[in-house]
């Protein structure tokens, strides 16, 4: 069966339709990571989005239960230039996703790199691609869409319970894998949905603003938890979280182009001088700034990845840390943190 992406702005790609028949919306975005295909569709921050494989074989080594990043996918449709293996194309159509195979992915990266992520269908069969374009250009921009509440957990649950520290994770659409990196590192875990208030979450030792989808900036009641915490209690934030914490701080975000998204994106850490190469997946960032917390930064484009403030005990890191996919070079992060939780504790 054929099918065909048609973007806003007219262009159209066809390609061979190889997970679930019909149509989807989303905002069309790439990634370049090389593995981590069923955790790049798991994950709930590219919720609302069609994401392009920049690497030219998809789904080489099977899929796994071990791998996935929620209780079920959230990309809205996937784009690759070769689908391998039955048990990936199984994966996709069993859980009603849109993909398509022999699509000219190089272009549709081209494109976007030139004309900036934009909205967009997704369609495998038989339609009208002027019907299609029409109903394109009548969907939302992500530009101001709080998406959190959508990706986020409805109630408080326990993750892991023993740990010599207890932390509380703000779930905006947080990834499993921060979930287990943390118990690996020693914490007991606990889960609170993105509108918990601050006084909910100030009762342990640590809160970690997780990741998630959508546009920071609507967010203004998660911001003011945020900075409601600030000085109560010892704050890390990822993705997201870093956003927040950011807006929180006095920092302003806005729209990327085209987004970071993929497993090999430079950052530099200005305290150290080095350079960690990291797993990345936004569409949003935090403005370029000469604020001293600001201390890491993207080679690519100088928006701030990280942030410190040792007189609130809070900071964030735009990147993820628990890389899946990706490399380990930040995996640390997490680990140090609960460390220091710990012992602040303890004392």
């Amino acid at each position: 069966m054929r099918g065909f992406l048609a973007l806003e702005d007219g262009t159209v790609f066809r390609g061979d339709s190889v997970g679930a028949e019909g149509f989807t919306f989303g905002e069309a975005v790439f990634t370049t990571a090389m593995t981590g295909y069923q955790e790049v569709v798991t994950d709930p921050s590219y919720s609302e989005q069609i994401v392009c494989f920049s690497a030219p074989m998809v789904g080489n080594y099977g899929v796994s239960a071990d791998r996935v990043e929620s209780a079920r996918p959230h990309a809205r449709a996937v784009l690759m230039r070769e689908a391998r293996g039955p048990a990936w194309t199984d994966w996709l159509h069993e859980h009603g996703i849109v993909a398509l195979s022999g699509i000219d992915t190089r272009s549709v990266v081209v494109h976007l790199r030139k004309a900036g992520a934009m909205r967009a269908i997704a369609v495998s069969g038989e339609a009208s691609v002027d019907e299609a374009l029409t109903a394109v250009r009548e969907q939302p921009a992500m530009a101001g869409r709080a998406l959190a509440g959508g990706v986020s957990a409805r109630k408080p649950y326990v993750f892991s319970d023993a740990g010599s520290a207890r932390v509380a994770v703000v779930d905006y659409g947080c990834k499993r894998s921060i979930l287990q990196r943390l118990a690996w590192a020693g914490a007991a875990v606990t889960v609170f949905p993105h509108d918990a208030t601050a006084d909910e979450l100030a009762g342990h030792d640590g809160v970690l603003l997780s990741n998630g989808p959508g546009d920071p900036e609507p967010l203004s009641a998660e911001v003011e938890t945020v900075r409601g915490l600030l000085g109560r209690v010892p704050v890390f934030g990822i993705c997201l979280g870093h956003q927040l914490l950011a807006l929180a701080t006095g920092h302003e975000t806005f729209k990327l182009p085209f987004g970071h998204r993929g497993a090999n994106h430079p950052v530099l850490d200005k305290r150290t001088n080095k350079v960690l190469v990291t797993s990345q997946n936004h569409g949003f960032a935090v403005a370029p700034s000469a604020d001293p917390a600001a201390t890491h930064v993207s080679l690519y484009d100088g928006t701030v990845e990280g942030l410190h403030f040792p007189e609130y005990a809070a900071r964030s890191v735009q990147f993820h840390p628990e890389a899946r996919p990706g490399p380990h070079d930040a995996w640390p992060l997490l680990s140090e943190w609960v460390r220091e939780v710990s012992v602040a504790q303890a004392a």
